[in-house]
């Protein structure tokens, strides 16, 4: 009996350091429903907030080209500028990439080989396995959603059902859809999905386990999807940071290092 209440005390425990962490939720009757000008208003203020950003945790690819996790560690200064440290067993580096919107440095620890170069698509692809804009891969990474596109207009689509705000909205250039299923109580985007005008998938993100950082709900596991590509990028944070005085990029190539231009 000693036995078992001891279980159930340390459960009860772990639950509480474990919710701390979290979003508090408040009930939806108390939270002011806001018109579709305000959300989305608020929703890009809060994606602007976020200015430097620290993570660590498992990082887990999967394409028609490769299926592995590993260890990663994230370090984003907006609005140029992401450093990501890839390590293996034991803590051992393998790898270091530090993108800007203009260039880049992807150094081979094991090889003590770095490579640098203009930053381009194809670059971006064989660093991140997965096929985004610069600026996507770096929302990707704080699970958020530019919306900057669509900033200033109507949804074709407004609804708010039980705790969630789903909005959808026809882009009138390219006849695609993005549709948007954010939380009515943090503001943060648990789901997004972007379909062609024959309706098939071509991007889609889910984002969960929000922590709160300067008033933004920022998701601690976070799934993006290209469709298109059948390329899927997993990121669960065990740690995260924003905003702090002390996130700066820190990359130095060792001294031995071979250089090669790409």
């Amino acid at each position: 009996m000693k036995l078992l209440f001891s279980i159930i005390s340390l459960v009860f425990i772990i639950s509480i350091f474990t919710l701390s962490g979290c979003v508090p939720s408040k009930p939806t009757d108390e939270v002011e429903i806001l018109s579709t000008d305000r959300l989305m208003t608020k929703l890009e203020a809060n994606r602007r907030r976020i200015r430097t950003f620290e993570g660590n945790g498992t990082i887990t690819i999967k394409s028609n080209e490769v299926n592995s996790s590993a260890a990663f560690r994230v370090v984003l200064v907006k609005p140029d500028s992401l450093y990501l440290t890839i390590t293996g067993p034991f803590g051992i580096e393998l790898a270091q990439a530090l993108v800007t919107n203009k260039d880049f440095i992807f150094y081979d620890a094991l090889q003590n080989t770095a490579y640098k170069g203009l930053q381009s698509s194809d670059i971006l692809r064989q660093i991140f396995k997965i096929d985004l804009s610069f600026g996507d891969i770096m929302d990707a990474f704080i699970g958020s959603v530019n919306l900057t596109n669509n900033l200033y207009k109507q949804p074709n689509n407004y609804q708010v059902v039980y705790d969630k705000y789903l909005l959808t909205y026809k882009d009138s250039a390219t006849n695609n859809i993005a549709e948007y299923e954010v939380d009515v109580r943090n503001l943060g985007i648990i789901h997004y999905l972007l379909k062609n005008s024959s309706g098939n998938d071509l991007l889609e993100g889910k984002y969960s386990n929000f922590e709160l950082m300067e008033t933004v709900a920022v998701p601690a596991k976070i799934e993006v999807m290209n469709r298109k590509q059948n390329e899927t990028v997993e990121i669960d944070y065990k740690a995260m940071n924003a905003n702090k005085k002390n996130i700066y990029i820190d990359f130095k190539l060792p001294d031995d290092a071979s250089i090669i231009k790409w």
